[in-house]
């Protein structure tokens, strides 16, 4: 088992939690079409937080729980980083989170 999925799983939760202490989180699906969506982060179709709600973190949790191969480098901070950059304050401690699940990836096992 990679030594990175214990620690990877606590900080999904935590970026759930943030999204949730945000107002952020959604209790119903987008469209079937919007997550369907070819381009990067569906950015013509979804928001940040519902792509981070509802393709980010299921993947990344369905490849922990499936043990299948992690990728080896995520840039999801530095999109995040655009994506708030006119409101870095509010989201602060996403930014935070998304660094250190960026930071956990891509160390060593």
């Amino acid at each position: 088992m990679d030594a990175r999925v214990a620690p990877l799983a606590e900080q999904l939760l935590l970026i759930e939690r943030e999204l949730r202490v945000l107002g952020w989180w959604q209790e119903q699906a987008p469209s079937t079409e919007a997550l369907a969506s070819q381009e990067p982060f569906c950015v013509d179709t979804l928001t940040f937080e519902q792509w981070l709600q509802w393709i980010f973190l299921p993947r990344m949790k369905l490849l922990l729980e499936t043990g299948a191969q992690l990728p080896s480098v995520s840039g999801i901070q530095a999109m995040a980083e655009m994506v708030y950059r006119e409101q870095p304050g509010l989201a602060r401690r996403l930014l935070e989170l998304l660094g250190e699940f960026d930071r956990l990836l891509t160390r060593a096992p």
